[in-house]
């Protein structure tokens, strides 16, 4: 991760800030959500399978994930905390580690598992969907 600028904020504000952070319907997921929908693309949401995808294909068992840059440590746009970097070091790294067991687990019970980084999304949803359907219309066959 490349480490930018010095924090400006106190670390109580730091803390209010990070802790609002929204774990689901980003601006990024919605965005995909829309152009996937908008493709014939039927998703669900919730579901009882490993790491909670962000859209799940129940049928042709296809998990799709946003992961956000900062916390899954995107090599572009990551960036890693100047302040309480022990924390933040070991936080982001076991995130990444996670991710990687939740992808091999969902493999072995047959899924295919698509991550994008949120940048990709925001970038061009558009894009983004018409690959997830075309890894859809793989698995139907």
């Amino acid at each position: 991760m490349k480490d930018r600028s010095m924090d400006v904020m106190t670390q109580e504000q730091r803390s209010r800030c990070m802790s609002r952070i929204r774990g689901r319907g980003t601006k990024p997921e919605l965005a995909l959500r829309k152009a996937v929908w908008a493709r014939g693309g039927r998703y669900r949401l919730t579901g009882s399978l490993p790491g909670k995808p962000d859209l799940i294909f129940p049928g042709p068992r296809v998990a799709v994930f946003v992961d956000g840059c900062f916390w899954h440590g995107c090599p572009d746009h990551g960036v890693m905390p100047k302040t309480n970097r022990d924390f933040w070091t070991t936080k982001l790294n076991g995130n990444k580690e996670r991710d990687l067991r939740v992808t091999a687990r969902l493999q072995e019970m047959g899924w295919t598992v698509l991550r994008y980084w949120e940048h990709e999304v925001a970038a061009d949803a558009e894009e983004v969907a018409g690959r997830i359907v075309t890894a859809l219309g793989r698995r139907a066959q």
